[in-house]
């Protein structure tokens, strides 16, 4: 049973992704590199990693979703159905919010209700980083992965005079 809801959900994402970018992404542009040239980046930089992501599961570059991909990376969230839902959600405590975001949580919880738990923790877990949804992925290619990593899990603390 499981199958034919994630085929469903498939369906769903495969029909509204397009109306996401065309409507929602009109205005980024398509990052300038390919998978590829991602892999000519020095091995420790987030370019790198990317391309090596890329290439370990067999997915190519979306037009203007390519910090999803970086996202999963940060984040690791995995690319199953029930860990895309579970990255929204991370998303959504990290500060994220539009209406893609909204019905894929809403769509994914009441498809796949047997995974609450996991989308609760990354919820929480997106509370507990930086905010870095909005964040241009494409001019921090060259950075370290690790140090970039490090960095967005450590959650801003507010100062007091």
């Amino acid at each position: 049973m499981k199958k034919v809801r994630v085929r469903f959900l498939l369906f769903v994402y495969d029909k509204t992704q397009k109306l996401y970018r065309k409507y929602f992404k009109k205005k980024k542009r398509q990052w300038q590199f390919n998978e590829e040239q991602l892999l000519q980046f020095k091995e420790d930089s987030l370019g790198r990693k990317l391309g090596e992501f890329y290439k370990k599961h067999g997915f190519s570059m979306i037009p203007k979703m390519e910090n999803h991909d970086v996202h999963h990376l940060i984040t690791g969230c995995g690319t199953q159905f029930e860990d895309e839902i579970a990255m929204q959600y991370l998303l959504l405590g990290n500060g994220k919010l539009n209406a893609h975001l909204l019905a894929a949580v809403v769509l994914g919880t009441l498809i796949l209700p047997e995974y609450l738990k996991l989308y609760m923790k990354a919820y929480r877990k997106g509370q507990s980083m930086r905010p870095f949804y909005h964040w241009d992925f494409e001019s921090l290619l060259w950075q370290n992965f690790d140090h970039l990593n490090d960095y967005i899990k450590q959650k801003e603390t507010a100062v007091l005079y």
